[in-house]
């Protein structure tokens, strides 16, 4: 293992400037309010329903916190990614009005919008009632070949020597912990994953995490705040690229080499971009796992959207990865739209992409599905979405849930959509704190 040390003289003044740009869209979007808000929910206080029982969605406006009436609204009621069954214009007379949503003959979700203008500006909100969720189950299959497709190309993958090379950044080391640079090799000779390696300084053996990234192309810098509580942290990118360049970097793959790479290769199974990616996942654990800090046995993958994805998919497909802890998986039950229902993210089969209905590309995905890797999970899990994702709709990601026989818990954060709140985070990094203990 060859470890480059790198002094700079101070700190680079432009990744000063975007990581304050990089918080401070999240600083202003909790901040910022609509000066009309329009609540809407179900009927039922857990948003869940019994096949055939009715929903009643529950409207008001409000600005300044006080309630609206005599505003004329606009609601559609469907299958969540699909055509409304049902819309209708009306007047909320009152401060508050109830709309009958109707019900479902199978599990799945009903969602309603509701739109209104006021003072010549649109707002908008959706609902999301669930209807035995719990029965949910996924429409893509295993391929027969699926478990030796994987076997098989891990072990190919391992014949690729790692070679790791790891730089430490002397400016984002804190008084506990290092932070390195790292890459290693993986996929074929001269292909490499990079990511952010945090430790802690002080001399011991220690649980590790491994932290998988949502879709996109960004820089990465690390958990610090896992090391400083005694865990490793290994925080990867997918795309063979380091993590620690300058923002327009990823800005120019992101729209251009690296757009939709979600779909490259997908006619071939051996070809598909995310070949590559679920190796290097596998190759991270490998290079936890050869860390002489690392405790030999506790182990855990977390993300979120893509990554959690990456995380119920890592765990499939190794068993040294002990725990996962996954936010609203992406990539779940991606034939769901073939079958007349949502799919989940990248939605490379919904109905206006015809491009991609076609046989060796339906193939293609079924090795790919979180639905199938769910299957062969056998760590104990912690898992959290909400029911207004858009997304990864919940149905995708019972979908996968459903079929998980593993010990698991599922916390709902109903009226989310693709985000989370703090305290959902601060809960998953509780679960995982408690699990090394």
């Amino acid at each position: 293992m060859y470890i480059r040390p790198f002094h700079p003289s101070k700190f680079s003044a432009t990744l000063l400037i975007f990581l304050i740009c990089l918080e401070a869209p999240a600083i202003l979007a909790q901040q910022r309010h609509d000066l009309v808000t329009i609540n809407i929910a179900p009927d039922h206080e857990d948003w869940i329903y019994e096949i055939g029982e009715e929903v009643k969605f529950n409207v008001s406006i409000l600005k300044y916190g006080n309630p609206l009436k005599d505003i004329e609204i606009r609601y559609t009621v469907g299958f969540e990614k699909m055509d409304p069954v049902k819309e209708e214009t009306l007047t909320l007379k009152s401060s508050e009005t109830m709309i009958l949503g109707g019900t479902m003959d199978i599990p799945g979700f009903l969602r309603c919008r509701v739109d209104a203008t006021i003072d010549g500006k649109k707002y908008s909100n959706i609902a999301t009632a669930a209807f035995a969720p719990e029965r949910i189950q996924p429409t893509a299959d295993m391929p027969i070949d699926f478990s030796s497709f994987w076997e098989n190309s891990i072990k190919k993958n391992k014949e690729i020597p790692m070679d790791v090379k790891m730089t430490l950044l002397p400016e984002r080391c804190t008084e506990k912990v290092n932070v390195y640079h790292v890459s290693l090799q993986n996929y074929k000779k001269g292909s490499r994953i990079y990511g952010i390696l945090c430790k802690p300084k002080e001399e011991g053996i220690y649980p590790a995490v491994l932290e998988v990234p949502g879709a996109g192309v960004r820089p990465y810098y690390g958990r610090i705040d896992l090391a400083e509580e005694g865990i490793i942290s290994f925080q990867i990118g997918i795309h063979g690229i380091p993590v620690n360049l300058e923002p327009y970097v990823y800005n120019n793959l992101r729209y251009g080499a690296l757009d939709k790479y979600w779909e490259m290769g997908l006619d071939d199974k051996d070809k598909y971009y995310y070949k590559r990616v679920y190796l290097g996942c596998v190759r991270a654990v490998d290079f936890i796992a050869s860390l002489p800090e690392y405790d030999g046995y506790n182990l855990a993958v977390t993300g979120g959207s893509q990554g959690g994805a990456l995380s119920i998919i890592t765990a499939g497909l190794d068993k040294r990865i002990k725990y996962l802890a996954a936010f609203y998986p992406a990539l779940s039950d991606m034939s769901g739209y073939l079958q007349g229902r949502a799919g989940g993210w990248p939605h490379i089969f919904n109905p206006d992409n015809t491009s991609n209905q076609k046989e060796d590309k339906i193939e293609t995905a079924l090795y790919y599905d979180v639905v199938n890797f769910a299957r062969k999970v056998s760590q104990k899990g912690w898992y959290s979405w909400g029911f207004n994702d858009q997304t990864c709709p919940p149905t995708s990601m019972y979908s996968a849930y459903n079929v998980i026989h593993a010990p698991k818990e599922i916390h709902l954060f109903q009226d989310t959509g693709h985000f989370t709140y703090s305290e959902q985070r601060e809960m998953k990094k509780q679960w995982l704190l408690e699990q090394f203990k």
